[in-house]
């Protein structure tokens, strides 16, 4: 079912979901990787790749949360406690909310640095939100770094949640990401 219902996702929130997560924890290893090697004459070339990606993830992340918004969130377990209900809009909210930042701070940098990187893979310039200011580039990409390193930490808080659901809790909901049918057909 490419829709969710009340009790499992569909395939298209379960694609967007694996999909930006690879590629969100992809980018997080190719900037840092970026950032800890010596200067070298196609660096200039990785970070246009990097903002590229960003670009995307920017994208698909706002088509996601249409996504989220125009179909209905799977409930959690009836006996799921109201401090974990709490928790869990919390923490989906700040990880939205943390990609956004993070890429919108990247997209930022991206427009104030010299050369800007607004070259779309060589096939369109993306406007760019910012004008060239190297001290606004530095400030925007420590701030952007920052925030990558907050939402790598919202991504080990988020795993944290899945193996206490997965191995604690035994109640399924991390499965339904899978895809995983319960024989009950309840979660």
């Amino acid at each position: 079912m490419m829709r969710n219902n009340s009790t499992a996702w569909g395939w298209l929130a379960r694609a967007f979901h694996w999909g930006l997560g690879a590629v969100i924890i992809g980018m997080i290893a190719y900037g840092w990787w970026m950032n800890h090697f010596a200067a070298r004459p196609d660096r200039f070339f990785h970070r246009s790749i990097h903002a590229d990606i960003g670009y995307l993830v920017l994208l698909f992340t706002v088509l996601r949360l249409i996504w989220r918004a125009i179909n209905p969130t799977p409930a959690l377990p009836a006996d799921t406690p109201h401090w974990q209900r709490i928790a869990a809009r919390v923490s989906h909210g700040a990880l939205y909310a943390v990609t956004i930042l993070v890429a919108v701070l990247g997209w930022a940098h991206s427009g104030a640095h010299t050369p800007d990187y607004a070259s779309f893979f060589g096939l369109f310039h993306v406007p760019q939100i910012t004008s060239p200011d190297k001290a606004a580039a530095q400030a925007y990409e420590d701030r952007h770094i920052l925030f990558a390193y907050v939402l790598l930490a919202l991504i080990a808080l988020h795993l944290a949640a899945v193996a206490f659901h997965h191995f604690v809790r035994r109640d399924r909901v991390a499965a339904r990401m899978i895809g995983a049918r319960q024989a009950n057909g309840a979660t």
